[in-house]
C-alpha cells in the first residue's frame, strides 16, 4: 500500500482552557483536508510561444466537471502528448474529472426540476418548478426569451449542452445568442450579492458551453470575432469590480468556479493576472470548511494558469510582470500541508502551474527557477507527496527540458521507475516492473504470462507478427495500488489514469514501445499476484502484434470493438479457467441481439456492453462459428477493417436466434468453467449485509470445502453464510474466495451497499472529563460531528504501566480519517499512526505507549456526524 509520511510535528503552543493542561497540550493545528483525484481537460488556444505544443497538442476549452471514470478496463492507446497529458491529470475533488471531449449526447425531452444551484428561499422554490431542457428549447429562442430561459433551467440542463453538434450547436451557440447572453451577465453582475439567486450562474455556463461546443463544431456555430471577446470581458469586469465575489461562502464559491474558468474559455487569461493572485493570496486552510470556495481556488489552478500558457498576451502578461509567479512558487511551498489530504490537488496543482509557466519566457523562468528546485528537493518522491514531486519535475522536465540538469530531472521516465518501481525480472520478451511484488513473487507472473502466449497463438491460430510492425517487446509494470497507479504511471510512460490500467502502444511507430500498465488489488481477484487485469491487458498487446494491423485508429475504423474487448476478456476468463460470473448473469437477461454487440463502437456501448456482452460475442463465435472467426483475422491482419467488418456484418441477424439459446444455456451453467465458481446472494438490512452462498463446482466431483469472505471494511470471515454489520454507510467491495477438495480456488466479488451503519463500543460509558475533547480510559464519546476538511482533536492522558491502547472510531454517516500522535496535536499532516478506511469505521493500536498525554482526531473526508469514538486500555 502506499508509504504514508508524516510532515515535522507542529510547534507546541498554549491552549486556552483547562490550566493544567495548558503547558502541556500543544496548541490544536487547523490542518487542510485531502485526497487527489485526476481531472481530464484540454483547452484551445489562440497561438503563441507555446502554440506549437510538443505532440502537436494544444487543450481546448474546459468542458463541465462530472464523475470520475470507473476502475475498469481501457482500450489500447498511443500515448498522450505532454500538453493534453498534463492537463488530464491535474486534480480535482475525489471522484470528479473534468470532460475532455464531447460525450455522446444525452436523451433529451428531459424534464428538470432541480432548483437552481446555491439558490435558496423564495428563488429555489421558484426554480424548482418543472422546465423542460432540450436542445430546440434553447435553439429556438433569441434575445430576452433566451435569456429567461437560461436563467431558469437548472444547472444540470445547462450541462446538457456541452455535448450539442451539429445544427442543434449553431441554433443555440451562434454569436448572436451569445452576445445576448454575454450582456445579461454584465447586467447581473454589477448587483451580484455572492449568491445566485439572480440566475447569474447559469448565465456564465451558457457562456463557457458555448465557447466548448463552438472549439469542436466551428463549422457549424460560426467564428466567434472581437465582439465577443469584448461583450465577455465587460461582463467579467463588471463582476470583479464588486466585492462580494470573495465572499468565503459556498454559494459564492459556485459561482466564482464558473466565472475564474469562464476568463479561460474565453481565453482572456491576461486581463486578470491581478484577480488570480488575489485568489490565490487569499487561500488559508479555513477555506477548507467551504469546499466550494476550494474549488473556485482550484480553478485558477487548473485553467488560465495552466491554458493560458498557451496564449501569447498572457506569456507575455507574465513576462512583464511575474509577480503571478512569485505567487504561484509560493502557494506550492507554504501549503504542502494538504498533502497526503483531500485538498492536496491544490498543491499539486500549484507545482505543476509553476513548472509549466517557466517555459514560457525567460523573465518567468528566472523568477520560477529557484521555487522549483527548492520544492524538488525537499518533496519526496514516494509517499504522500510524491503527486507534487512528479507533477512539478514532470512539467519542468517538459517545458524547462534545459535546465533538467539544475533541477536534477534529466531523464525523469528513468529516475521515477527506478525509485518507484525497483523490482525488475526480464521474462522473455517481457519486462516485468513492480513497487511492491518482489522479484521472487514476480516469477509465477511470468510464468502465467508464457502460458497465456501459447493459448493466444492456439486460439487466433496466427502466423506470426504482422509484418512491418514495431513493438515486439513490452514492459509491464506493476504500480502497488491504484493510488499509486494514479500518482506515478502517467508521468513515467504517457498513460491516461481514469481506468483500471492500460495498453499503451503504437505498432505503426518505430521509436514505439509498448506498455501494459497496472496496478494491484487488495483483494483476491484470482490473477498472479492480484495483478488487476493482467491477462485482459497483455492480450490487448497480443491482439495488436499478431491480429490487427496499422494502429488504434486504423483498428476502430470499423465497429470492432465487440472484437477488440470481447477476446481480451475472453481469453482473461478461459486461459484462467476462471467463471465470468458477471456475463453469466448478463447472458439470463437477454438484453442484446448479436448483431447488435457486432455494432459495439466506445460511443454507442456502455461497459456492460462492451465486457461482459463482448466476452459473450465472441466466446460464441469462436465456439458456434470459427470460420468466420478466422476469415475476419484473416482480413484484420491485412490491414483491410472493410473486409474484416464485412464478414460478420453479412451475417446480418442470422445467428441471433442461435445467440439467444446458446446464452440460456450459459446462464443455467453450461458456460461455467470446470471446477469451483463463486456465487452468493446478499440481502441488506440496514447496516447489516446476510450473504448467502450459492457456489458451485462444474464438470468435477470436487467439493467446496472452505470459504473465505472480505467485506471491504478491513474484516474478514471464514463461514460459508456470515451475516456482517458495517460501521458507516456506504459501498463496500465484498469478495468471496471458494477452495474445492482438489485445492483448487477461485474468488468473485461484488458490491454491498448498506445505507446505515452501526459500530462496537456502545456499552463503554461516557468519558467523565468535563472537557469534551478530553478521552479517558474504557470510555467513549459519541456525537462527534465535523464538516468537510474540519478536524475534530481529541487527546487522552495514559498512565505508566499502559501496554496497549486501542482507539476506535464507528457509527454515524460520512468518511471521517482517524489519526494518532504520541506528541502533539494529530492530524492528517502530523501522525505516528492512522486509520484512513472509507467510512468512519477506524481502528488504531498502540503498543506499550510510554505515560503522558497522547493525542488523536477525525478529520473530516466529507461531513460526518453520529460518530463515536472510544479509548480503552
Amino acid at each position: 500500500m502506499r508509504l504514508r509520511i508524516p510532515l515535522p510535528v507542529l510547534t507546541a503552543g498554549l491552549l486556552a482552557g483547562c490550566a493544567t493542561a495548558a503547558t502541556l497540550l500543544p496548541a490544536p493545528a487547523f490542518a487542510a483536508t485531502g485526497g487527489r483525484s485526476e481531472a481530464a481537460a484540454a483547452a484551445t488556444a489562440s497561438g503563441g510561444q507555446n502554440a506549437a505544443a510538443p505532440g502537436g497538442a494544444v487543450p481546448k476549452p474546459l468542458g463541465p466537471i462530472v464523475d470520475a471514470a470507473p476502475d475498469t478496463h481501457t482500450s489500447v492507446a498511443a500515448p498522450l502528448p505532454p500538453a493534453l497529458l498534463g492537463q488530464v491529470q491535474m486534480g480535482q475533488p475525489a471522484g470528479t474529472a473534468v470532460q475532455t471531449t464531447p460525450r455522446p449526447a444525452a436523451k433529451q425531452g428531459l424534464t428538470v426540476k432541480s432548483a437552481k444551484a446555491g439558490a435558496s428561499g423564495a428563488a429555489a422554490a421558484a426554480a424548482a418548478a418543472a422546465q423542460s431542457c432540450t436542445y430546440g428549447d434553447f435553439g429556438s429562442r433569441s434575445g430576452a426569451s433566451l435569456v429567461d430561459f437560461v436563467k431558469g433551467s437548472s444547472t444540470t440542463c445547462i450541462g446538457t449542452l456541452y455535448n450539442v453538434t451539429g445544427t442543434d450547436a449553431g441554433a443555440i451557440f451562434k454569436q448572436a445568442n451569445m452576445l445576448t447572453v454575454a450582456g445579461a451577465f454584465k447586467t447581473l453582475a454589477a448587483s451580484y450579492d455572492g449568491t445566485n439567486n439572480s440566475g447569474i450562474l447559469q448565465l456564465v455556463q451558457f457562456l463557457r458551453a458555448g465557447y466548448y461546443v463552438q472549439s469542436y463544431n466551428a463549422g457549424a456555430v460560426g467564428s466567434y470575432d472581437s465582439s465577443l471577446t469584448a461583450a465577455t470581458k465587460a461582463g467579467l469586469d463588471t463582476y470583479f469590480a464588486g466585492t462580494r465575489w470573495k465572499d468565503v461562502t459556498d454559494a459564492n464559491g459556485i459561482v466564482l468556479y464558473d466565472v475564474l474558468v469562464l476568463t479561460d474559455s474565453a481565453n482572456i487569461q491576461a486581463s486578470y493576472l491581478n484577480t488570480y493572485k488575489q485568489v490565490l493570496g487569499s487561500y488559508n486552510n479555513s477555506y477548507n470548511a467551504t469546499p466550494k470556495m476550494v474549488n473556485a481556488v482550484n480553478a485558477v489552478l487548473f485553467a488560465p494558469l495552466w491554458r493560458g500558457n498557451w496564449n501569447p498576451d498572457f506569456v507575455n502578461a507574465v513576462a512583464a510582470d511575474t509577480s503571478l509567479v512569485t505567487t504561484l512558487g509560493n502557494f506550492a511551498l507554504n501549503h504542502r500541508d494538504l498533502m497526503g489530504t483531500a485538498n492536496a490537488f491544490l498543491d499539486v496543482n500549484a507545482g505543476n502551474d509553476l513548472s509549466r509557466m517557466a517555459g514560457a519566457s525567460t523573465a518567468a523562468e528566472n523568477t520560477a527557477k529557484p521555487l522549483i528546485k527548492q520544492i524538488l528537493d525537499t518533496t519526496q518522491i514516494l509517499g504522500a507527496t510524491g503527486s507534487l514531486y512528479v507533477h512539478t519535475a514532470f512539467q519542468a522536465n517538459q517545458y524547462d527540458a534545459g535546465q533538467c540538469s539544475y533541477y536534477g530531472i534529466c531523464d525523469l521516465p528513468t529516475k521515477l521507475a527506478d525509485t518507484v518501481l525497483p523490482n525488475v525480472l526480464v521474462c522473455d520478451n517481457r519486462t516485468l516492473r513492480a513497487q511492491a511484488l518482489t522479484v521472487a513473487q514476480l516469477q509465477p507472473v511470468c510464468e502465467h504470462l508464457r502460458g497465456e502466449d501459447t493459448y493466444f497463438h492456439a486460439m487466433v491460430k496466427d502466423n506470426g507478427p504482422v509484418p512491418n510492425q514495431y513493438g515486439k517487446t513490452v514492459t509491464m509494470p506493476v504500480f502497488a495500488s491504484a493510488t499509486d497507479y494514479q500518482t506515478y504511471s502517467w508521468a513515467i510512460y504517457n498513460n491516461s489514469t481514469d481506468n483500471g490500467g492500460q495498453t499503451v502502444m503504437d505498432v505503426t511507430d518505430p521509436n514505439n514501445k509498448p506498455v501494459c500498465v497496472m496496478y494491484q488489488k487488495s483483494w483476491n481477484d484470482d490473477f498472479p499476484g492480484n495483478i488487476w487485469n493482467l491477462t485482459h491487458e497483455y492480450t490487448h498487446y497480443l491482439d495488436n502484434i499478431y491480429d490487427m494491423k496499422g494502429n488504434f485508429t486504423t483498428e476502430t475504423s470499423v465497429p470492432d470493438i465487440w472484437w477488440i474487448e470481447g477476446v481480451a476478456e475472453y481469453e482473461s476468463y478461459s486461459y484462467r479457467g476462471v467463471t465470468d460470473t458477471q456475463a453469466m448473469t448478463e447472458a439470463g437477461k437477454h438484453t442484446y441481439k448479436l448483431s447488435t454487440i457486432f455494432q459495439n463502437t466506445y460511443g454507442n456501448s456502455d461497459s456492460t456492453r462492451v465486457y461482459p456482452w463482448g466476452y459473450l460475442a465472441v466466446r460464441y463465435m469462436f465456439e458456434k462459428h470459427p470460420a468466420d472467426v478466422y476469415n475476419m483475422l484473416n482480413h484484420f491482419r491485412a490491414g483491410d477493417y472493410q473486409g474484416g467488418y464485412a464478414v460478420y456484418n453479412g451475417v446480418g441477424t442470422s445467428y441471433d436466434a442461435d445467440f439467444d439459446a446458446w446464452l440460456t444455456q450459459c446462464n443455467a451453467g453450461a458456460c461455467f468453467a470446470t471446477g469451483p465458481t463463486a456465487l452468493f446472494d446478499q440481502a441488506v438490512n440496514g447496516p447489516t449485509v446476510t450473504l448467502t452462498d450459492r457456489s458451485v463446482v462444474t464438470n468435477s466431483p470436487a467439493q467446496i470445502t472452505a470459504w473465505h469472505w472480505t467485506f471491504g471494511d478491513g474484516t474478514s470471515s471464514d463461514e460459508r453464510n456470515p451475516s456482517h454489520s458495517y460501521a458507516a454507510a456506504g459501498t463496500y467491495t465484498v469478495a468471496l474466495t471458494v477452495t474445492d477438495s482438489t485445492g483448487r480456488s477461485t474468488a468473485t466479488p461484488s458490491s454491498v451497499t448498506v445505507a446505515s451503519g452501526t459500530g462496537t463500543g456502545t456499552t463503554l460509558p461516557t468519558c467523565t472529563d468535563q472537557r469534551t475533547d478530553a478521552m479517558g480510559q474504557n470510555c467513549q464519546r459519541t456525537g462527534r460531528a465535523r464538516t468537510a476538511g474540519n478536524t475534530d482533536y481529541m487527546y487522552v492522558y495514559l498512565p505508566a504501566g499502559t501496554t496497549t491502547l486501542k482507539i476506535t472510531a464507528t457509527g454515524g454517516t460520512g468518511t471521517a480519517y482517524l489519526y494518532y500522535n504520541d506528541s502533539t496535536w494529530a492530524s492528517q499532516s502530523a501522525f505516528t499512526a492512522s486509520s484512513t478506511l472509507s467510512g468512519t469505521a477506524q481502528t488504531i493500536t498502540v503498543t506499550n505507549p510510554t505515560a503522558g498525554y497522547r493525542y488523536l482526531s477525525l478529520y473530516a473526508v466529507t461531513d460526518f456526524s453520529g460518530v463515536t469514538v472510544s479509548t480503552q486500555f
